[in-house]
């Protein structure tokens, strides 16, 4: 059993699906009926998700099934009564066997409940492999809290594990500085500059188009110390749900990135040969754009020589929790979590609410100490 991302060949009436999952057996066959799951839960209304979201479908629910596969189950068998269900004995594999955490776990069970749903909406089996329970959730309240009549009560599997609301994980700052300290790779460094101080996914510092860069020096209309608002669109890059946004850029970063391209990048490019060609800023060794693991093996180099955690995600937060507490503390006109929310691009302020909550459990000294370290590290003002 394998799982394959499709390439620009799997055309569905006149669209290209690149990067949707497909579930194969070793014949060749499609795994059904996962594989028309994938295709039902992610088109559903005639309306694509992002490559992002089928990727990750697809590996969770590849996951649950190399499961039964490889221990002979039927998905469609029910448990005696008493007994534990094929989805306990997942979840307990996933747990006891392979040391995932519960937030994971449970990501993947909900998607493993919700085929199971389909699958008895389409009449491939009479009941469920597992029961519900109604609990009571703790959400952030959003413009619309009021309007929740549940009580916030949800019904949830049983099979679901509890889990304890636990802080984000973002990089204190002398853990920013052990990672700069050992990051002498210019390309590496600068990605991971690009990530902390502007809240760039990583898909998004990898496909970044060098066409967004200036030289600030000789912009008339620029002064050190300036943020630069540069408008992020999907025609020139990869992002989340291919939701157009705009970011501000330091001053100081731009020109170091403008050097980079002028120096470091073009001769990455000519290692690639006469006629390659690519619009991502950043570059391997061997001209080409980084893939999508890349990053993820960097840091995880990275992870192993600092002797910490260090996640390309964990840069986002970094950036997310200091920028709202920075214009928090010095008054910002407006709204400071709707301008973090749009650098970030979030789908709602309730996502962007989560820094707000972080900012005021941190306590107010720890989170100045690491401001004032920040601006500094960086040599800029705002």
């Amino acid at each position: 059993m394998r799982l394959f991302l499709s390439d620009e060949n799997l055309v569905v009436q006149g669209r290209a699906f690149k990067g949707f999952p497909l579930l194969v057996h070793k014949d060749g066959t499609a795994v059904e009926p996962a594989q028309s799951f994938l295709w039902d839960v992610l088109t559903a209304n005639g309306r694509a998700q992002s490559p992002l979201t089928w990727a990750k479908y697809g590996r969770d629910i590849y996951d649950y099934f190399a499961f039964l596969d490889a221990n002979g189950l039927d998905w469609q068998a029910t448990p005696d009564r008493g007994m534990p269900s094929i989805v306990d004995w997942y979840r307990d594999w996933s747990k006891g066997e392979i040391g995932l955490d519960s937030v994971t776990i449970n990501a993947r069970l909900r998607l493993v409940a919700r085929f199971y749903r389909w699958a008895q909406q389409m009449d491939l089996i009479r009941q469920l492999p597992f029961r519900y329970q109604v609990v009571r959730v703790s959400r952030t309240p959003g413009f619309l809290a009021h309007l929740d009549a549940s009580s916030n009560m949800v019904a949830l599997p049983r099979a679901m594990l509890s889990q304890k609301s636990a802080l984000i994980k973002f990089l204190t700052m002398d853990q920013v500085l052990v990672c700069l300290g050992v990051l002498s790779n210019i390309t590496h460094r600068l990605m991971f500059e690009l990530m902390v101080r502007c809240g760039l996914r990583q898909i998004e510092c990898r496909t970044f188009p060098v066409r967004y860069l200036c030289d600030p020096t000789k912009r008339r209309d620029l002064v050190p110390g300036q943020m630069i608002r540069l408008p992020l669109s999907e025609r020139d890059m990869k992002l989340k749900y291919d939701k157009p946004r705009a970011i501000d850029v330091p001053y100081d970063l731009m020109e170091d990135l403008w050097w980079y391209a002028a120096r470091h990048r073009k001769s990455r490019q000519q290692a690639a040969g006469a006629g390659a060609t690519s619009s991502c800023l950043f570059l391997t060794q061997n001209g080409t754009p980084y893939g999508d693991t890349a990053l993820t093996d960097i840091f995880a180099d990275l992870e192993r020589r600092v002797g910490f955690r260090v996640r390309p995600h964990m840069l986002r937060h970094t950036y997310g929790t200091y920028t709202l507490w920075k214009l928090r503390k010095v008054g910002f006109e407006g709204e400071p979590l709707l301008y973090v929310r749009d650098r970030m691009g979030h789908s709602s302020v309730s996502t962007t609410s989560i820094y707000l909550h972080l900012i005021n459990q941190l306590g107010a000294q720890l989170v100045l100490q690491w401001e004032d370290e920040i601006d500094a590290l960086f040599g800029r003002e705002t």
